[in-house]
């Protein structure tokens, strides 16, 4: 799809700079015959390494979630971090550093291809943020030795949006007022999504719808995404008490009381940074990333979480399309550029977006955890494009080739 300089301002507006809410029609074949092939291959070949395998990592540092420690040995049991190495085939990391699996807490899938490039980059879990149709994301789910995923489906819009227009979109998705709140919740928790995502932006869901879906979602469980990119959206995410508001303002910075409101209700923001470096970097008037970096800095200060998200996508028609897995270690430098620590980038991809999500077995390397393990050199508390700088990848166990 061709995008007019007129158009593209409004694009934004209303789905783009998240890369939104579908993986396209085109998707539907959720493994093309090249992603079903190279995992047979890697299959075949032993690529991803045996869960069952028990391998003792010894003189790694371990990024605990604070500070790397002294040299120690880091067991992998049965696809879990073990205890004990008696009897294991032991791995000499040097001196390496050993990180949990990076978590990408904002991206769309797209095939089965998708999950090997984020393996290879170690990632180890992704999060994403709208996908359709159910069956492509149940294709993707529990493939042994490629990187884990949970998803929010399809999203809830408002009619008149880009994506209620799609090919195929579910009519149920498309609210027009608040009765309609509960069904959609309804229906995407039947269909197997793991969190509700909504569209705020204009044209996005009213006040009140919004309220409704984030009051069914909450009565079942599950915790409420919300996308929202200028500061007027922001706030009306806040107003609606959502979980967890993806994207940061590109019309102008969150003020300090809003930061202030973040922090002081416990909701999270997942910037996408590297996102809004690209939306930033077409020229469209009124878009600026110095005010998507500010945001950043002004959650800091006030000490609300945030987490690491890229807004990978290969969706037709979105002009800014950051590629999977590389992308993340982009989203760290970028997070350290606007104001976080080193450490504090790693554990918004780690430790951070573990505990928001409600996932109680990995972002931290402890017994009994998923053996989801990044290995790299370089000290990336000192310098955080060390993450880069990868060796060996686990995926629950399952030893996977880094990329490049």
């Amino acid at each position: 799809m061709c995008i007019s300089h007129t158009d593209r301002r409004g694009f934004l507006r209303t789905a783009a700079a998240s890369g939104i809410a579908v993986a396209g029609v085109q998707a539907l074949a959720a493994a093309p015959a090249r992603a079903q092939a190279r995992a047979a291959d890697s299959a075949d070949s032993g690529d991803s390494g045996g869960s069952g395998d028990r391998i003792a990592l010894v003189n790694v540092r371990v990024f605990d979630g604070n500070q790397l420690t002294a040299p120690r040995t880091v067991v992998i049991d049965n696809g879990r971090i073990g205890v004990s190495a008696l009897g294991a085939r032991r791995i000499d990391g040097g001196g390496a550093v050993l990180l949990p699996g990076l978590i990408d807490a904002h991206l769309h899938l797209q095939s089965l291809d998708t999950l090997h490039q984020l393996a290879g980059s170690g990632v180890t879990t992704a999060l994403d943020m709208a996908c359709f149709p159910p069956s492509l994301v149940a294709s993707l789910r529990n493939r042994p030795g490629l990187t884990d995923i949970r998803s929010a489906g399809t999203p809830g819009v408002a009619p008149g949006s880009p994506q209620s227009g799609l090919p195929g979109f579910p009519a149920n998705a498309v609210l027009t007022g608040p009765d309609q709140a509960a069904g959609f919740v309804r229906a995407r928790i039947a269909e197997g999504s793991d969190y509700i995502k909504v569209i705020i932006d204009e044209p996005g869901l009213s006040p009140a719808t919004l309220k409704a879906v984030t009051v069914a979602a909450h009565s079942s469980g599950r915790l409420v995404m919300a996308h929202a990119t200028t500061g007027a959206t922001a706030e009306r995410a806040l107003d609606a008490g959502v979980d967890i508001i993806q994207h940061v303002p590109l019309d102008t910075p969150l003020t300090p009381a809003v930061a202030a409101r973040c922090a002081v209700t416990g909701t999270v923001t997942t910037p996408t940074l590297t996102m809004m470096e690209g939306f930033a970097g077409l020229g469209i008037p009124g878009l600026d990333y110095a005010a998507a970096e500010g945001s950043v800095a002004a959650l800091h200060r006030a000490g609300a979480r945030v987490l690491a998200g890229t807004d990978a996508n290969h969706t037709p028609g979105i002009p800014v399309q950051p590629p999977f897995g590389t992308s993340l270690h982009h989203e760290l430098e970028l997070l350290v550029r606007a104001g976080l620590s080193s450490r504090e980038a790693l554990r918004a991809a780690t430790v951070l977006p573990a505990r928001s999500f409600g996932l109680q077995d990995r972002g931290s390397i402890l017994p009994g955890y998923r053996a989801d393990l990044l290995l790299i050199d370089g000290d990336p508390i000192a310098d955080i494009t060390a993450t880069r700088a990868i060796r060996r990848v686990w995926v629950g166990g399952a030893e996977y080739s880094p990329a490049g």
